[in-house]
């Protein structure tokens, strides 16, 4: 493991690598050792930190649908750490010869509409529901550009790109983190309720008044929390939990976010083991959690494969940081898929979902320079 330069590293990435950036660090790991691909992130839970040597890293990727899906973990070759990036823009990738909405946005919003009923008559308290851009270009789709501008657009508190089966890539940047360990100390920043920025200051302002007031975000918000905080109590001695949660701000989005601080119990549970028991949280499922799943393959018309799952690393010590992959996209060769998704609780207005997808799809497209 060496330390060189955050913007050499960005430069350095080439896809099938594995890249992580914060406000704290940035992350390079190229080559595998060794690579765990499991449906069961128990075992993945208990089989990759009894692999890492001393001073190595884990990294990877687990996907949404954990049962059906396999988690993508390697123990890389070779790590290099340095500072936060701050590179200048990349060039624009060009415009893509075909879009294709999956659904179409009409169809997104009936799906949105059958949830609300759903959850009208009872059994669930909220569902994610998501949609999908399949983008197809001419030409190879440069990660390492879009990876580039959106850690120039600080576009989320975590830029990452990691390889997946098949040769695969998983882009994006989140302003999500599931969870954090470093010695017996853990953090969670779930993230529900959103709105969208706006260019002129004054609606945004706005927009941001009307999210940190708005009940029906906050009651979103508030069923997240609460299913954060369930989960770590059996894994902490004490838990610090803010009575109200925090505006949160990226390019694109408003947020409500509460951070969740912890001490660990026992510190032999690894931060793999606490992101494994945390996923799917309601912020990107629902709950109750497995009703929720359920729903969303009977509305969504495709597999999420690695959107909404979690990103992130772990080292020997059982440290390390998994951000929820949201704000994102899949890349094969000359096409990506975009998703974005929004939690639907019974206030929930069909029209309004259906923007708040449209807005949440810009962090993307403002690091490929496309207006779609």
């Amino acid at each position: 493991m060496g330390c060189v330069d955050a913007n050499q590293l960005l430069a350095d990435y080439t896809p099938g690598d594995f890249y992580f950036g914060t406000s704290r660090r940035t992350i390079l790991g190229t080559g595998a050792r060794r690579t765990f691909t499991e449906t069961d992130v128990a075992s993945l839970s208990e089989a990759v930190p009894a692999a890492l040597a001393p001073g190595s890293l884990a990294v990877g990727v687990l996907p949404f649908d954990t049962a059906g899906t396999p988690g993508h973990l390697v123990l890389p070759e070779n790590v290099q750490v340095a500072g936060p990036a701050a590179p200048a823009r990349h060039k624009d990738i060009g415009a893509p010869v075909a879009v294709r909405a999956v659904p179409e946005p009409v169809r997104h919003a009936e799906a949105v509409a059958s949830a609300i009923k759903i959850l009208k008559d009872g059994g669930l308290r909220k569902v994610v529901l998501a949609r999908a851009l399949d983008l197809d270009f001419e030409d190879e789709v440069p990660v390492q550009a879009i990876l580039h501008n959106l850690a120039k657009d600080k576009a989320g508190a975590y830029t990452f790109a990691a390889g997946l089966p098949g040769g695969r890539t998983l882009v994006g940047a989140t302003p999500e983190l599931l969870l954090s360990r470093v010695g017996n100390q853990v953090v969670s920043h779930p993230h529900a309720g959103s709105a969208p920025r706006s260019a002129d200051p004054v609606t945004d302002r706005e927009n941001a008044e009307a999210l940190a007031s708005s009940r029906k975000d906050h009651l979103e918000h508030a069923v997240l929390t609460e299913a954060i905080v369930e989960t770590l109590r059996p894994f902490c001695r004490s838990l610090d939990v803010p009575r109200e949660p925090s505006l949160v701000s990226t390019p694109t989005m408003w947020h409500l976010g509460t951070v969740v601080t912890g001490e660990l119990a026992d510190r032999d549970i690894t931060a793999l083991h606490l992101a494994a028991a945390l996923h799917p949280t309601p912020a990107i499922c629902g709950t109750p959690t497995e009703a929720a799943r359920r729903l969303v393959s009977e509305l969504e018309p495709f597999d999420r494969g690695y959107y909404a799952g979690a990103v992130g690393w772990m080292d020997s010590a059982g440290d390390g940081e998994w951000a929820v992959s949201i704000r994102c996209a899949e890349v094969a060769e000359s096409s990506l898929r975009l998703y974005a998704g929004g939690g639907i609780v019974p206030a929930s207005d069909p029209k309004a979902e259906l923007d708040e997808t449209s807005a949440k799809f810009q962090t993307l497209l403002r690091a490929m320079g496309l207006e779609l």
